[in-house]
């Protein structure tokens, strides 16, 4: 008997909120497996994902001992449709919600499901609380405050649930963006010219496209975009790619050097370097040559660069509308990461030529991780100066949270 969706959902949620899955390998595995209605078990499986605390404090109000795990992820989707699919009627909710707790033998239960979920329908309270309104833990409420204001913080929240944005990158060494949006309006693509990149406006199997196998782009945040550009590349350079995988900015840097000049791209892990080899292969990029390398140790193997890009390891807190998780993160669990922020840094600086440019870089939102680092090796590398550095917050049609710095060597 196929499974339904509402199943297919709440196994992959059961597996992100008990098993430590990351939500996005979760959802791939599973979509693998059936061929309809995918986008509606992303939207539950993101949208309950993101809105834990708030769904949470809505049960939570209705139960007088907690519920066990598999209730509970259960009730975390009935609630979630009731509250925030306004297309899924609440009769709907809560009878299928009912059902799917007989269907995973939780028959006990279902009185339960039933009345909790009817009471969070008839609920009228208004949310004040931006943790609740949100879905975001206190603390790293409470740390975006002290950090950036409340004004700022208060500017960017709106956007870090929902679907997220997709920027398709044009390769140029193909096409441009005019062409590019014409190619995929005539795939049934919708899709517009926004400068820098091709907004997707429309839910699609990238990896189907004629355009996409050809070489024509490659999926990549703005944000993440911007960055590599400000590497201000060029043809003949030599450039490092510290911490490549997946390889969206090296595709990027590569083609803003015509594909004239050589890329190292490296990481710790050899099966992730198959994702930069063969999005350098479809996309006709032959410059990128890639190597499993430990950033943390010095390699004497590795020639001196004109440029060099130290994306490094970081929490995330910048991109949780793509990966909705990594805001439950304890904050203690992230404590050590800018010491190994600034140890990659700092060895990476080793290779860069005099008067070349590098940039460090991470997808989060916390100044440890960000301003501190930068900080810190400036304040031990003197032959380093600071060109400029920028905090993106996440925008409804733009980039992601991001940072990055713009240093140069100095001749000795």
């Amino acid at each position: 008997m196929e499974k339904s969706l509402r199943l297919i959902a709440f196994e992959i949620l059961h597996k992100i909120f008990y098993s430590g899955s990351y939500s996005n390998i979760a959802l791939d595995n599973a979509l693998d497996n059936i061929t309809e209605s995918k986008s509606f078990v992303s939207a539950l499986v993101y949208g309950v994902a993101e809105r834990k605390i708030t769904l949470d404090y809505y049960i939570g109000k209705y139960l007088k001992k907690p519920a066990k795990p598999k209730v509970m992820t259960v009730l975390r989707l009935g609630a979630y449709q009731i509250l925030y699919m306004s297309r899924v009627p609440n009769s709907a909710a809560v009878n299928e919600s009912v059902k799917l707790a007989k269907e995973i033998k939780l028959d006990y239960y279902c009185p339960l499901v039933n009345a909790v979920l009817h009471k969070i329908a008839d609920d009228k309270e208004i949310l004040t609380d931006n943790s609740l309104i949100y879905s975001v833990p206190e603390n790293l409420l409470n740390m975006w405050y002290k950090q950036y204001g409340r004004e700022t913080v208060e500017g960017f929240l709106p956007n870090i649930n929902g679907r997220p944005p997709l920027f398709a990158i044009p390769n140029s060494l193909k096409t441009d963006n005019k062409n590019l949006v014409k190619l995929l309006l005539d795939e049934g693509i919708e899709c517009e010219n926004i400068g820098k990149a091709v907004m997707i406006n429309s839910a699609a199997d990238i990896g189907s496209l004629d355009s996409f196998k050809k070489g024509l782009f490659h999926i990549e945040d703005l944000s993440s975009y911007e960055c590599a550009s400000v590497l201000n590349a060029k043809e003949n350079d030599v450039v490092l790619d510290i911490c490549s995988a997946p390889g969206g900015k090296a595709f990027t840097i590569a083609e803003q050097m015509n594909n004239k000049g050589i890329i190292y791209a490296f990481d710790l892990y050899s099966q992730r370097l198959k994702l930069i080899s063969n999005g350098a292969e479809r996309l006709g990029i032959d410059i990128i040559k890639t190597a499993v390398n430990d950033g943390t140790v010095f390699n004497d193997e590795i020639p001196k660069a004109d440029r060099i890009l130290c994306d490094v390891p970081c929490s995330g807190f910048g991109i949780i509308r793509r990966k909705p998780e990594i805001r439950y993160k304890e904050l203690d669990s992230v404590k050590d990461l800018p010491k190994l922020q600034l140890e990659i840094l700092t060895v990476s600086s080793r290779y860069l030529k005099n008067k070349g440019t590098l940039v460090y870089s991470t997808c989060t939102l916390n100044q440890k991780e960000n301003e501190r680092v930068v900080e810190a090796f400036l304040n031990s590398n003197s032959e380093f100066s600071l060109i400029n550095q920028k905090t993106t917050f996440p925008e409804k049609l733009g980039g992601d949270g991001f940072f990055r710095a713009v240093m140069m060597k100095n001749e000795n």
